[in-house]
């Protein structure tokens, strides 16, 4: 099956492509610039899509993203310290970005003649974005067949959505990943900060998997106390 990935550079979107490459027809990866403090995530996207022989297309959404004020990847607000599981981390939602890439990504897939959109969606995700849960997955599905009635024909493939970050790791690491050459903090500085939401779910993920986390962070061990933190009763 000919397929697009979304791919913003992170680890299970790099994840992703690898086993759509290994088990698919990767046809070429789509990636997003929406004005994202972490904006380094491209380079990663554009490394893989070089490791992988395939064309990669980096879409400017700068001014749709400045337009979906507040949110910490996109304004100048602080990212949040802790696990995705925490309230706190509402601030990091940017409402619709998954039902507008995915539009785009379709569309794209239409031009090429090609037959599934892949993207990484994942179980940890459904707590904080409303955009990558399986009614949001269903229905967008069931949206983008009656958009493209009559004229194209593409699926919407979405392996990880039931499944958790720790399975997204153990099936990088079966497709031969190189975890290393991912990126995931929402900080976007030198190193992996350790501390931010996606930073504590990476971390957090390869501890769960049984899988050496390659990663250098600046704080590697805050993880564990934002899961005791995450885990503890509320009074």
């Amino acid at each position: 099956m000919k397929t697009i990935v979304v791919c913003s550079g992170g680890l299970d979107s790099v994840s992703l492509a690898h086993m759509v490459a290994n088990e698919n027809q990767l046809t070429r990866l789509v990636s997003f610039d929406y004005g994202q403090r972490h904006r380094k995530e491209l380079d990663f996207a554009a490394a893989c899509a070089e490791r992988l022989g395939v064309p990669h297309d980096i879409i400017d959404l700068r001014a749709i993203g400045g337009a979906l004020a507040g949110s910490a990847l996109t304004d100048d607000i602080d990212v949040p310290d802790g696990h995705y599981a925490e309230e706190s981390m509402r601030v990091t939602v940017v409402p619709n970005r998954n039902a507008i890439m995915l539009t785009i990504a379709f569309g794209v897939a239409a031009v090429h003649g090609d037959q599934a959109v892949a993207t990484a969606v994942h179980g940890g995700d459904h707590f904080i974005y409303p955009d990558c849960r399986p009614g949001f997955v269903q229905a967008f599905e069931k949206m983008q067949k009656a958009a493209f009635e009559g004229y194209a024909e593409a699926t919407l493939y979405t392996p990880f959505v039931t499944r958790t970050k720790a399975d997204i790791v153990i099936a990088g690491q079966r497709h031969n990943t190189p975890f290393a050459e991912t990126w995931s903090c929402y900080k976007g500085g030198e190193l992996h900060c350790g501390r931010c939401g996606t930073c504590v779910e990476r971390r957090e993920a390869f501890h769960l998997a049984g899988i050496d986390d390659p990663t250098v962070y600046e704080d590697a061990d805050f993880w564990s106390e934002a899961i005791a933190a995450k885990d503890a009763p509320h009074v």
